[in-house]
């Protein structure tokens, strides 16, 4: 039977790739997301040769996401690895300044649209036994915090707890569980986070060298195709080029003599 793989985000991003990826590879592959169009577009664009199913969904909506799940096709119904990539952030600004509805945007996409899939598919996921997987798109953010990250990186920080407490109540299921932490990564998620600033984007990216989705996809499919035997818990992936910086200190500024 060939393995299935469940993408949430896939219409842009890491999502994206990693639908290629596996696709690529023989993979059937159900592709969600809340743009039609971009899901229509990709899966034309996907081999002919696996099984592609397209969802509309928005993770946030349990009961869309239950109605999504319950309703698969039968050629991908055995669902081996989901992948939970659909996230953003927003505000990039210090918190006092942030609109609070960009908080809630945050915690409804990145914490309570990941519990939704990963509580509706979980039975299937047992169900497969050894070799399945649920891995989990976290970030640098949910262990290394930096002005503007507020609720973004406190919801993936979330994502890196939740994943390993999964860890511990799937024991003995077979069920693998691994969080993915990027850092730098180009793609349209500095284009969401400051509202299609394209001056923000150039700036981020320019002159550096940042991770591609596609590297991301690349260390997806690796969890994924590891022995049965073997769960990497946590991945924390930066570009060469990126590193941490000292604290920041707070001092009196004293009039020039």
């Amino acid at each position: 039977m060939t393995d299935t793989i469940f993408i949430t985000g896939a219409t842009s991003g890491f999502g994206r790739a990693s639908a290629v990826k596996f696709a690529q590879a023989g993979w059937n592959v159900i592709i969600t997301g809340r743009r039609k169009e971009r899901l229509t577009e990709l899966q034309e664009q996907l081999p002919n040769t696996v099984s592609v199913h397209a969802a509309e969904l928005d993770v946030r909506d349990q009961e869309q996401v239950a109605d999504v799940v319950q309703n698969l096709p039968e050629s991908v119904r055995n669902v081996k690895v989901l992948l939970n990539n659909a996230g953003l952030a927003l505000a990039p600004v210090p918190a006092q300044k942030a609109d609070l509805a960009d908080w809630h945007t945050m915690i409804d996409t990145n914490i309570t649209g990941l519990v939704n899939v990963t509580h509706a598919l979980m039975p299937t996921l047992i169900g497969v036994g050894a070799g399945a997987s649920i891995i989990n798109i976290g970030s640098v953010a949910g262990a290394w915090p930096y002005p503007g990250s507020h609720v973004y990186g406190a919801s993936k920080a979330f994502v890196e707890q939740f994943s390993y407490n999964l860890r511990c109540d799937l024991l003995g299921t077979g069920v693998r569980v691994s969080n993915i932490a990027p850092g730098m990564a180009e793609s349209e998620f500095t284009l969401v986070r400051t509202g299609g600033d394209t001056q923000a984007y150039d700036k981020m990216y320019g002159d550096t060298d940042p991770l591609q989705p596609e590297d991301i996809a690349n260390q997806v499919f690796y969890l994924a195709s590891l022995p049965d035997h073997i769960n990497i818990n946590q991945l924390e992936i930066m570009p060469t080029r990126q590193a941490w910086s000292g604290f920041a200190v707070d001092r009196d500024q004293k009039p020039a003599p």
